[in-house]
């Protein structure tokens, strides 16, 4: 497979590195679940701190292989990453550049595929690895809000903006709560298709919209119903609801139904 070939290549070279003190890999490798079509993701450690520095994170993994491009992922929040695009065989690779304290820091334990002393070993020992955990205040406190700036963009005909708020409350609200119903990890739209159950797939398909009011309104009723019956299974009594957004923004949507 061309992820396990980049990546037992990747060892070698970084064997005669003083400065890495490990490589391990996630995502996929983890689970043994890499296909043709998986990117592949490698944390490389070392003593002297690369990660936030794009030109020597380029410069490492120039050595890796046939590099095309590559950017940093501050677009999700982690500007320690480079994302790369090889080829030769045509891949993509994330990889995460970590001090060796930086790496107890994770959201899960990597494959270990190279260790000096057993240093990367002796960490996933002795910590946790913590998913970070959905806030349902933070949903709760804002998504009336967003209910209410998409009817309104409804109304004027703005819809390509409506189109992509109800995508971002799909990925960042409804999807997340389903994989959590589903005792999976909330992770957007990530594998949706096979770890949510039929009917919570088919609820994810009712927000889907199209280019007209009518289709916008509706995704955006599904969308509202969704979060609603989601809302009374997974919440506990400390989250507070905000009843009186809940009823002004539905108010307004019923207005904008009408108009």
């Amino acid at each position: 497979m061309i992820q396990k070939d980049f990546a037992n290549n990747v060892v070698e070279i970084i064997k005669k590195d003083s400065n890495v003190i490990g490589l391990a890999a996630g995502g996929s490798y983890i689970s043994d679940e890499l296909d043709e079509y998986s990117d592949l993701d490698l944390i490389l450690i070392t003593k002297n701190k690369i990660g936030g520095n794009k030109e020597k994170m380029t410069a490492y993994v120039k050595s890796f292989g046939d590099f095309i491009s590559g950017f940093t992922g501050e677009h999700v929040g982690e500007p320690r990453v480079l994302i790369c695009l090889f080829d030769n065989p045509l891949l993509h690779v994330d990889i995460k550049f970590l001090t060796l304290p930086e790496f107890a820091d994770r959201v899960e334990n990597p494959v270990v595929l190279f260790e000096r002393e057993n240093q990367l070993t002796e960490i996933i020992k002795t910590t946790k690895a913590q998913w970070p955990l959905l806030d349902y205040q933070w949903i709760e406190d804002r998504f009336w809000t967003w209910v209410h700036y998409v009817a309104g963009k409804a109304a004027r005909g703005e819809y390509f903006e409506c189109i992509d708020g109800i995508d971002f409350i799909r990925a960042k609200v409804l999807a997340p709560l389903l994989q959590i119903k589903n005792k999976k990890k909330p992770r957007a739209m990530r594998k949706v298709e096979t770890e949510l159950t039929l009917p919570d797939l088919e609820n994810l398909k009712i927000t889907i919209a199209q280019y007209n009011k009518e289709s916008i309104i509706k995704a955006l009723d599904n969308a509202v119903s969704i979060y609603k019956s989601l809302r009374r299974k997974l919440y506990a009594e400390n989250v507070q609801l905000q009843t009186r957004a809940e009823k002004k923004s539905l108010e307004y949507l019923k207005e904008i139904k009408k108009s």
